[in-house]
């Protein structure tokens, strides 16, 4: 398996100048969906994949699956996918998305160049929209492809400046035809960087991820009296923020007694906050938190989310203010499965590294198609476990490894 080290950071340094931003420390880049920085970054990968023989096809959501079948492929077999995603964040990284897109390009090129023969085809894929970051919602096009969401429901989805996927997708040239279908894949790979230190800290140079954890987002609400701030004796307030204050901090202490409690992977978070009239001489009268759960096991999320429940309300109860709390997402965990976890296994003890196992806090597109069909996802290393910031940095050695890895579990899933 004779990866070329070169060609994969040449390929992600040229993705890396899409979007490209100003950074102090770093490179970034913005590359929203259906912007033309996205469309230069899908050009750029197609020509590329084009170019390794591989046959392009785009579907409705924008979807790209580059499928290479040798003469040893039967073309009837499931094929095995591999792949990630091409957008990012406002301001992130060079890694996030691409090298697991890459990876995976340069892997069937390793595959190709050292005459292995497949027995089923194997695919190249780059998902739409995976960080949900212009359209909403995250693995967008992994929904689709999964039969979780509808091509239609997708196409009509917003940008705050009302303008839909569809259109997106359009003006750049990407709204392709019908609907890639994962649940006609063998196994997809996904690899990825950690976004984490674990890799870092251990001197391990691979991850192969057991299970990508579950998520669970709500919205707690709790209305007070806004009321002037000199003139208000504190007896007589009912201050929705420092209500909000105690049950963000009870939330914390929650995902904290469950993690010590388990494997240290349960996390509890109140990242938003949107207070009411937000005038420093007036009392909160409105406070809406933003509330984010995870864990590899469901029961432990649930258990949080009760908790915080009963907090709300007894804090509501306490402090004279009304109080509600709405589950808007609930993703469980997804268990990769055993065999493709071997395969990476295998590609480890082929390339001669260490191979630690671990979970992902993050979701992936790993996530949506293991409800469909087997997945599997490798980490890389992330220095500092920085993402989502142009410090994000995977050494390039470490890109190299991660993909050869990811060669060998390809070529013996081909095989099977």
């Amino acid at each position: 398996m004779d990866v070329s080290q070169q060609r994969l950071r040449t390929d992600l340094e040229t993705n890396a100048t899409f979007g490209a931003i100003d950074a102090e420390t770093g490179r970034g880049r913005t590359v929203l969906a259906g912007t033309e920085a996205n469309r230069a970054a899908r050009d750029r990968f197609v020509e590329r994949c084009e170019e390794a023989g591989l046959s392009v096809d785009v579907d409705a959501v924008g979807n790209i699956a580059a499928a290479w079948t040798p003469a040893s492929a039967d073309v009837d077999a499931a094929p095995v996918a591999a792949g990630s995603h091409l957008d990012s964040v406002p301001e992130g990284g060079i890694f996030d998305g691409p090298l697991g897109t890459y990876g995976a390009l340069e892997a069937v090129r390793a595959l190709r160049d050292g005459g292995f023969e497949p027995d089923r085809p194997i695919a190249v894929v780059c998902f739409t929209e995976e960080e949900g970051t212009r359209f909403g919602g995250g693995m967008l096009g992994s929904a689709v492809a999964t039969g979780h969401r509808s091509v239609d429901d997708a196409l009509a989805l917003t940008d705050g400046e009302g303008t839909s996927l569809g259109d997106a997708l359009e003006s750049i040239g990407y709204r392709g035809e019908g609907r890639l279908d994962a649940s006609a894949w063998d196994s997809f790979l996904e690899l990825h960087v950690e976004q984490d230190t674990r890799l870092e800290s251990a001197g391990v140079p691979v991850g192969v991820v057991t299970t990508i954890t579950g998520i669970s987002q709500s919205t707690a609400r709790l209305v007070g009296e806004a009321n002037h701030a000199g003139a208000t004796p504190m007896d007589e307030r009912r201050d929705a923020l420092a209500a909000a204050s105690e049950f963000v901090l009870e939330l914390e202490r929650a995902g904290r007694e469950r993690a010590l409690a388990g494997e240290n992977t349960a996390v509890a978070t109140v990242g938003g906050c949107d207070v009411r009239p937000n005038a420093t001489n007036v009392v909160p009268g409105a406070a809406e938190l933003g509330v984010d759960v995870r864990d590899v096991e469901h029961e432990t999320m649930t258990a949080i989310l009760e908790r915080a429940e009963r907090c709300l309300e007894r804090i509501g109860d306490e402090r004279g203010v009304e109080t509600s709390f709405a589950r808007a997402l609930a993703l469980e965990p997804a268990p990769m499965s055993d065999r493709c976890r071997r395969a990476f296994e295998s590609g480890a003890a082929d390339a001669g590294v260490e191979a630690a196992s671990m979970h992902s806090g993050a979701a992936h597109d790993a996530m949506r198609v293991s409800r469909v069909t087997d997945a599997g996802m490798l980490f890389a290393p992330s220095r500092d476990g920085i993402s989502h910031n142009p410090r994000e940095w995977t050494d390039w050695e470490d890109c190299a490894t991660a993909t050869r890895v990811l060669a060998v579990a390809l070529a013996q899933l081909s095989s099977e």
